[in-house]
């Protein structure tokens, strides 16, 4: 569960750092450019604590995986190491998917209103 919740952390703050950082190259005006310099430099930082998040999420699986190698015969660790890795990845992937379909449904309802 802390995996899930660190990692949908990480892709969000990095989104909406991408997202800034995309409106700071754009032609912005002066005063709405200082102001999304300061929201750069919170997410950044909130980025970086996420990944220590990670870090220590990180540590306690190992701690975790360590315990249950003890109690499961070779082939169900292995099951079990398989789930845990493709879950980080079928996390990020759904988050992408989501962005997309986000994306698809903003640009059909641009063009329903430019018709």
């Amino acid at each position: 569960g802390d995996l899930d919740k660190v990692v949908n952390l990480l892709l969000s703050l990095s989104g909406r750092l991408a997202r800034v950082e995309a409106a700071l190259g754009s032609h912005a005006a002066a005063e709405d450019k200082v102001a999304l310099r300061e929201k750069q430099r919170l997410l950044v930082a909130q980025l970086e604590d996420a990944k220590e998040l990670k870090e220590h999420v990180g540590r306690r699986e190992e701690a975790v995986g360590a315990m249950v190698a003890r109690y499961l015969p070779p082939e169900h660790l292995q099951d079990y190491q398989h789930f845990v890795k493709m879950k980080s990845a079928l996390i990020a992937e759904q988050r992408e998917l989501e962005e997309k379909i986000k994306l698809g449904q903003e640009q059909l309802r641009c063009l329903r209103e430019s018709l």
